[in-house]
C-alpha cells in the first residue's frame, strides 16, 4: 500500500486556515525584529522560532534550582528533563540508549566520532564528501590521530545526494565507523539510510554508524527501528527551537564506549556538568507542535503516532512548496522556466529531497545576488567555495557558487509567489 508521502510526489500544501494558525505559532515570519517586512528564506542557517519554544525557554531557564537535588522544584526540573528525554526518543523512534545535551549538535559530534574512533578496532574510517564539518573534521582528524584510512564516498552531481553503492563499496570488515548525513545542506538531497545501514551491515554485521541528522530532522521522518544506528544528532535551532542546544542519542552499546565523564557516573553517561533545563523543556514544545499538526488530521492518540503524521504533513506542505518554486504557479513564473536562473542539482523526483535549492544567475555572481535580495526584502545565503563549510561540497558539484534557497513549512505559496517575483526582477538586472 502506497504511504501519504507517496500519494503526492509534488507534495500537498496546508489549506489557507492550517496555513494561517501555523504561522501565527512562529515568531517573525513576515517581518523581521524591527518590524520590517521579509521573507526569511534562510532556515537552513537557523530556523524560524516557535513561540511556545522561546517562552518556555525563558520561563524555565529563570528557575534557579539545581536539579540535582531533592526538593519539590528540582523534582519537577527532572521530569522536564526525562520528558523531553522520552520526546527525543519519539522524534527518532528509538529505543533504550542514552541522551546527550551538548552546547552544539557539532561538539556532540565530536564527542561521538571520538568515543567509537578510539575505541573499535579497524583499519579505516568511512564518511562522504558532502559532510557538515563537524563530522568530516571529526573523523579526519581522529583517523589521522589514530593512523587509520579515511575513505570519502563522492557525490552524485546528478541527484545532488550521495549513491548507495558509492558508500557500501568503501566498507569491509576493517572499517571501524561509518559516519554519513541524513540530507545534504547544499542541495537538500536525502540518502536513502535504510538501505546505507542495511548493506553495510551486511558488509560488517556489528559496524557503528554515526548519523548527522540536523539539516534533515525539521524536513521529514526519522525512524530507528528501520535504520539501526549508534548516534545521532540534531540541533533544535534549526527545529523550531533555541539556539545554544545540541541533542543527540546514542546507543546502548556506543553509550559505554570510554568517553569524557565524570568517574562517578554511570557508564552510558554523557552529560558533563549540570543540565540546562530549558534545552528539554524547548523539545518538548517542538514536538507538541509537530503533534498538534497531526491532530489535524489524524484521530490518533499514541504521540509518536501523532508526530510521524504531523512530520509528514509539514514534508507534503514543504514538497508542494518546492515544487511551486521548480515550477511556478499561476501567479509566477517558476526557476526551471525563467530566463537568466540556472537551478542547479535540479533532481526530478521531489520526494528524494528536502526543502532546499541552489541557483546561479547568468549575469550576476551569487554572493551579488544574495546583496540585491536583501535590498528587495529578501534573506537567503551564499554558499561560496572560499567558505569552510562549503568548499569541499560544492568542488564535488563542480560548482564555484550557489545561492542557497531555504524556506520552511510557515512559509505560504504567497511567500513562494513574491520570491519567485523577486528572482526574476534580480535576474533581468
Amino acid at each position: 500500500m502506497a504511504t501519504m508521502l507517496e500519494n503526492h510526489p509534488r507534495g500537498l500544501a496546508f489549506s489557507d486556515a492550517l496555513m494561517r494558525e501555523v504561522k501565527a505559532r512562529f515568531l517573525l515570519v513576515d517581518r523581521d525584529h524591527h518590524g520590517r517586512e521579509r521573507l526569511y528564506f534562510d532556515n537552513a542557517g537557523g530556523s524560524f522560532r516557535l513561540k511556545a519554544a522561546a517562552e518556555r525557554f525563558a520561563q524555565v531557564d529563570a528557575i534557579p534550582d539545581n536539579a540535582e537535588r531533592i526538593h519539590a522544584t528540582a523534582v519537577e526540573l527532572q521530569q522536564i528533563q526525562a520528558k523531553a528525554a522520552d520526546d527525543l526518543r519519539t522524534i527518532l523512534n528509538a529505543k533504550g540508549g542514552s541522551v546527550y545535551a551538548s552546547l552544539t549538535a557539532s561538539g556532540a559530534m565530536f564527542d561521538m566520532v571520538r568515543a567509537v574512533a578510539e575505541n573499535v578496532p579497524g583499519t579505516n574510517m568511512v564518511t562522504t564528501v558532502l559532510e557538515h564539518p563537524s563530522a568530516f573534521d571529526a573523523m579526519s582528524l581522529y583517523a589521522d590521530r589514530l593512523g587509520r584510512e579515511l575513505r570519502v564516498a563522492k557525490s552524485n552531481p546528478v541527484t545532488g545526494g550521495i549513491d548507495v553503492e558509492e558508500i557500501v563499496r568503501l566498507v569491509d570488515k576493517d572499517t571501524c565507523l561509518l559516519n554519513v548525513i541524513y540530507a545534504s545542506n547544499i542541495s537538500g538531497a536525502k540518502l536513502d539510510m535504510a538501505e546505507i545501514v542495511r548493506r553495510a551491515r551486511a558488509i560488517k554485521p556489528d559496524l557503528y554508524i554515526l548519523v548527522d541528522a540536523v539539516q534533515h530532522a525539521p524536513h521529514g521522518l526519522i525512524d530507528l527501528e528501520k535504520t539501526p544506528v549508534d548516534g545521532i544528532n540534531l540541533a533544535p535551532y534549526k527545529f523550531f527551537g533555541c539556539r545554544g542546544s545540541g541533542l543527540s542519542w546514542v546507543s546502548d552499546r556506543a553509550a559505554v564506549l570510554p568517553h569524557h565523564k565524570l568517574a562517578g557516573k554511570k557508564p552510558d553517561y554523557w552529560d558533563l556538568g549540570s543540565s540546562a533545563p530549558w534545552q528539554f523543556a524547548a523539545l518538548t514544545e517542538i514536538v507538541d507542535y509537530v503533534c498538534w499538526i497531526g491532530r489535524q488530521f489524524t484521530e490518533a492518540t499514541e504521540r509518536r503516532a501523532l508526530f510521524v503524521e504531523g512530520i509528514g504533513r509539514i514534508e507534503l506542505h514543504e514538497r508542494a512548496l518546492l515544487a511551486a518554486l521548480l515550477d511556478g504557479t499561476g501567479n509566477a513564473t517558476g526557476l526551471r522556466e525563467m530566463r537568466g536562473v540556472e537551478v542547479f542539482l535540479d533532481h526530478e523526483d521531489l520526494t528524494k529531497r528536502d526543502l532546499i535549492l541552489g541557483i546561479g544567475f547568468d549575469r550576476i555572481d551569487c554572493t551579488q545576488a544574495v546583496v540585491e535580495y536583501g535590498k528587495r526584502g529578501v534573506t537567503v545565503y551564499e554558499r561560496v567555495a572560499t567558505s569552510i563549510y562549503s568548499k569541499r561540497m560544492l568542488e564535488s558539484f563542480g560548482l564555484e557558487g550557489t545561492v542557497r534557497v531555504s524556506p520552511l513549512h510557515c512559509h505560504s505559496m504567497a511567500d513562494v509567489e513574491k520570491f519567485l517575483r523577486v528572482t526574476q526582477e534580480i535576474a533581468a538586472l
